[in-house]
């Protein structure tokens, strides 16, 4: 899988967030995008998960250099993320939610929901509403879902907030088991959370 970036940029109003990023990110690698808060680290994850929709350049995805590009339409299939500000279905329980989730987008064959709450230490919770559920619970199943989503590229947003110190073991766990195959793009500005991340593109570098 391949993401590529041609002279991509993207303004509110009169306000240019980035300009002029031209950048291949490539399946099997971790990339980190950083800058100060506020610089719009999170802004270019999204427009790269196809959600915003760019003022200026070209976005593209690809099975592999010089592979005609994937339809638009068609990202959702091949990508999947985890950032503090998706919201989780509160009156689900937490085995209904991967269930439910499972439905649009498959979820690696080889472990079970249940497998996949113990392991991210929610297996006495499963049957218990995400309502109910303390933020460093619900950040764990937002990785859940996004980790164990069978797809190529995977997308994170500031992965370990609301986590404690095992918390953060549990991400690089997760990372470390689930994730060596994957196109991993990382957004944050904590070295803990992007440590394993190979290159690292600076948003600064674009204004």
């Amino acid at each position: 899988m391949v993401v590529s970036l041609s002279d991509i940029g993207k303004r509110f109003n009169r306000d240019w967030i980035f300009r002029h990023v031209n950048y291949n990110f490539e399946g099997g690698k971790s990339y980190a995008i950083t800058g100060p808060n506020g610089s719009g680290k999170s802004t270019l994850l999204q427009a790269i998960a196809g959600s915003l929709h760019l003022s200026e350049g070209k976005l593209e995805y690809s099975d592999e250099p010089g592979s005609p590009a994937i339809e638009p339409e068609n990202l959702y299939q091949y990508i999947s993320i985890a950032a503090p500000y998706l919201e989780l279905i509160e009156e689900m329980t937490a085995r209904e939610f991967l269930h439910f989730h499972g439905q649009f987008k498959s979820l690696l064959s080889s472990v079970s929901v249940e497998t996949i709450l113990a392991e991210i230490g929610l297996e006495n919770a499963m049957d218990k509403q995400v309502r109910y559920f303390s933020s460093g619970m619900k950040q764990r199943l937002k990785l859940a879902q996004a980790v164990f989503s069978d797809v190529p590229v995977l997308l994170l947003d500031e992965p370990c907030t609301n986590l404690d110190k095992p918390g953060y073991e549990l991400y690089h766990s997760l990372i470390d088991k689930y994730c060596l195959n994957k196109l991993i793009i990382v957004s944050s500005n904590d070295a803990l959370e992007m440590d394993f991340c190979s290159e690292k593109l600076n948003i600064v570098d674009y204004k």
